[in-house]
């Protein structure tokens, strides 16, 4: 079996599950404040930055910051649940196939679901800013464009995070610890943005990706942006390594 069936298989495994609900009901969640607050944007003009792209930067940074990472804690545990409550690792065990490719099958889908939900937070903003315009008399849509860099930056920022989560998924068996840890990892990364060792802490990434858009955005606001290195090196050193121990940890509990 190749890779491609291999990934192919693992949707279909979780075609019928809640997963795709919880990431669509994270994501029309968000936007609801941005819409009954949309005036607010307005006040926003002192710091230089337009209606329009605050009402954008301020509905991705609270999805960045807290609903997007911890979309993904719930969905590397639900992903890992469809396998121990059908005892379908056993069976996938049981298999002439690699565990490497196994656990990278799964990781491939769960990179995929992260760009199925940021896609459907753009779908979302479109909606909620046609909303807003009409409710505020106000146009606040942004190109497509404009919104298609933001999103490949935010999605490409958070893979050593996805990977993070995905290692203690699979290194940590009991639920209720591994939502835990995941989910108490997510709330340090506001503190860490504001520090020189940013790029050490994998779960601060996008959010510090979108704050320093933020500040590109709002002239009289100064943020701090992005240095590709160290920043990149150190990205792919954290994704190489927590890939590598979940593909070395993966199925061992199972198999003993």
């Amino acid at each position: 079996m190749n890779f491609l069936s291999l990934v192919s298989v693992e949707f279909k495994k979780i075609k019928h599950s809640k997963i795709f609900l919880i990431l669509l009901a994270a994501t029309v969640i968000l936007w609801i404040p941005s819409v009954l607050n949309a005036h607010m944007n307005f006040g926003m003009l002192a710091e230089g930055i337009s209606p329009e792209n605050n009402f954008f930067i301020q509905g991705f940074m609270g999805m960045s910051w807290f609903m997007f990472p911890a979309s993904m804690v719930v969905g590397t545990v639900l992903l890992s649940q469809t396998e121990i409550k059908n005892k379908g690792v056993l069976k996938m065990l049981a298999l002439p196939v690699s565990t490497i490719k196994l656990c990278l099958a799964k990781f491939v889908v769960l990179l995929v679901l992260a760009a199925m939900q940021l896609l459907m937070m753009a779908g979302m903003y479109y909606i909620s800013a046609a909303i807003s315009s009409q409710t505020q008399g106000y146009n606040f849509v942004l190109p497509p464009l404009f919104a298609a860099k933001e999103i490949v930056l935010l999605f490409l920022s958070a893979i050593p995070m996805i990977a993070f989560f995905w290692m203690l998924s699979v290194c940590i068996q009991t639920t209720i610890f591994s939502v835990g840890i995941g989910l108490a990892s997510i709330v340090p990364s506001v503190l860490m943005i504001n520090t020189k060792i940013w790029f050490a802490y994998p779960m601060s990434y996008p959010f510090f990706v979108i704050t320093s858009e933020y500040g590109k955005l709002a002239v009289n606001l100064d943020t701090a942006q992005v240095e590709l290195i160290p920043w990149i090196p150190v990205a792919i050193v954290i994704t190489i390594i927590c890939s590598g121990i979940s593909c070395i940890r993966f199925g061992q509990a199972e198999r003993r």
